[in-house]
């Protein structure tokens, strides 16, 4: 399965980048020529080539110390410094600027190529862990949009799976404490887990709690994950188990909307043996139109530049549409926008709708592309 990635937005540096360079050079010219050689501005040239390695491939630093060199020995002919100690001096810092220029982007280029391999690698993990989940099972239609954060290699531990068993469809969502490998390995304990259990065990609780058993031999000190498991049976009704998890957004058929709190918080999968009790089920009426959308602390934590957090107020509307992947696609593009960048965690999002008419035949499917 491929999960896709938030596209690698340009740093909004990235363009004064490029330019500062050429611009760094002209305000020297316009000094200089100004000041006069007594100021002793001409050595300042050899700021075009310390900037250019900041972005690009050695050959733009290589152009740009060219560049310099030339203007260096114009300014120097312009001021009378041409066959002066002063003239060489500054010919010769823009001459050692370059080449220390090209050290740096040697360096830069192997530590960008390094990371594109970890994280490829990690990335790869995190495809064989989170497995495909399918089109629609029963009346439900599924839709999955998976968003990592543009941040180094260290994926996040964001995990979903749905399980068609027995006792109806069962959902789980959560989110590991951490970042990177480590996250990922406690990712899998929980949904290998799950993916048994959710087959074996009659009701939703006992899937909770081998869950909770599987991952209290995994970690150690206090690491944790948060988590929300449901269940769909024949009822029209969905039954939830929230392990200190974000409340899921329910959006009925004639667009109201409500958070699916449970009656009393509970502590996150990892806690839980130690005294407290596990979470209780609560049951919500869930009919024909329905829909409900889980998602992680990555969706509801993104701010905008402003520093206001992402509000799920709108998403009754942008589910409106007939297609759940499209539905979905909305509210993640509508994130994107809130943001206006890279996200800083990762986001998955996860829409269960109750469809009125008969499902297709059921197949698997990727996330919603980022």
């Amino acid at each position: 399965m491929n999960v896709p990635q938030n596209p690698r937005a340009a740093s909004p540096f990235h363009g004064v980048l490029s330019v500062l360079p050429y611009g760094v050079m002209a305000i020297v010219t316009v000094v200089d020529t100004s000041a006069g050689p007594e100021v002793g501005y001409l050595p300042l040239v050899s700021l075009g080539p310390a900037f250019a390695g900041l972005v690009g491939r050695w050959q733009r630093t290589v152009l740009i110390g060219a560049l310099a060199l030339l203007l260096c020995t114009a300014l120097a002919e312009y001021n009378g410094l041409l066959g002066d100690r002063r003239g060489y001096t500054a010919m010769l810092s823009v001459v050692g600027v370059t080449a220390a220029g090209l050290v740096a982007v040697r360096m830069r280029q192997a530590r960008e190529a390094e990371l594109a391999s970890v994280r490829s690698i990690a990335e790869t993990a995190q495809r064989v862990l989170l497995r495909p989940v399918p089109l629609a099972a029963g009346k439900l239609r599924i839709a999955l949009s998976y968003t990592s954060a543009v941040a180094d290699a260290r994926i996040g531990g964001d995990l979903y799976e749905v399980v068609t068993s027995p006792a109806g469809v069962r959902v789980i969502i959560g989110d590991v404490q951490g970042k990177g490998l480590e996250a990922v390995e406690t990712a899998a304990v929980v949904l290998g887990a799950f993916r048994e259990a959710a087959y074996d065990e009659p009701d939703l609780q006992g899937v909770g709690e081998r869950v909770e058993r599987a991952l209290d031999r995994h970690l150690s000190s206090e690491k944790f994950v948060t988590a929300i498991m449901a269940e769909i049976g024949d009822e029209r009704a969905v039954t939830l188990l929230n392990y200190g998890h974000p409340a899921p957004l329910a959006v009925k058929s004639g667009g109201d909307t409500c958070l699916l709190e449970p009656p009393a918080r509970a502590l996150p999968l990892g806690l839980g043996m130690h005294g407290t009790g596990p979470p209780q089920p609560h049951v919500h009426p869930f009919s024909p139109g329905d829909q409900i959308l889980f998602y992680t602390d990555g969706v509801t934590e993104a701010r905008d530049r402003q520093g206001a957090f992402y509000s799920l107020a709108g998403c009754a509307a942008l589910l409106a549409g007939t297609d759940a992947d499209t539905a979905l696609a909305a509210v993640r593009r509508d994130l994107i926008a809130h943001v206006r960048g890279p996200l800083q965690d990762d986001a998955a999002m996860l829409l269960l709708r109750y469809q009125r008419d008969s499902p297709p035949q059921q197949t698997p499917r990727q996330p919603t592309p980022s």
